[in-house]
């Protein structure tokens, strides 16, 4: 059973995301909190397997609240998907930056968000398609470059670095296996071991990882 806790300042959203949730097969909602204060309690107390944030609440906003629960050793077998109406690139970047596994607009169909719940709890990570290439653009003209590449960069293959970069341009496992005439299943077990070797939590960590070290041209 898939434990979702809904946070969002307005009553209705979260009565909406609770029935669809609590409707839902192998779904099950653990909670709701209004603001991003009650969110970390409520995910600290819970243990959720993933928890749907909105952005703009009163008190503590749900960036806040997704590092505090990002950054806490016990909830480590939390997802985030932050939910939100903006499209903005910096709300995607920051969101990223905290921990978020995925980023999700919500005008996002139904079917749509329930597959990203279960691609989370699999260890994937997602952004709205209509922002993710966008998202990953800006992130190029705009994110500042660190000194120092990630620590464990030296550990990687010369195979999983290129495939870590290919990563950080958006592509799928399927478009990697494309470009680099390889098999969807090689890429998946190549992305795998980047990510065990960078320690990245999920695929929208690593893609944080490679552009801070360099590789996200």
């Amino acid at each position: 059973m898939i434990e979702v806790l809904v946070v969002d300042d307005q009553e209705l959203v979260r009565l909406g995301l609770r029935t669809l949730i609590e409707n839902e097969d192998g779904m099950s909602c653990a909670g709701e909190a209004a603001d991003g204060l009650a969110a970390v309690a409520a995910a600290r107390r819970e243990r959720p397997d993933v928890v749907l944030m909105d952005i703009r609440m009163p008190g503590v906003d749900g960036l806040t609240a997704t590092r505090r629960i990002s950054a806490d050793p016990s909830l480590a077998g939390t997802k985030v998907i932050v939910l939100t109406t903006f499209e903005h690139d910096q709300y995607v970047f920051d969101a990223l930056r905290h921990g978020a596994s995925g980023f999700l607009l919500k005008d996002t169909k139904p079917a749509d968000l329930l597959a990203a719940i279960r691609a989370v709890v699999d260890g994937g990570a997602l952004m709205s398609p209509s922002v993710t290439r966008k998202v990953i653009r800006a992130f190029v003209a705009n994110a500042p470059r660190p000194a120092r590449p990630h620590p464990a960069l030296d550990t990687l293959t010369d195979r999983e670095r290129e495939i870590l970069a290919l990563v950080a341009e958006g592509l799928s496992n399927e478009e990697i296996a494309a470009r680099l005439v390889i098999s969807p299943a090689t890429a998946r077990t190549h992305v795998s071991r980047a990510m065990v070797k960078l320690g990245a939590r999920d695929r929208a960590q690593l893609v944080v990882f490679a552009y801070q070290s360099g590789l996200g041209d």
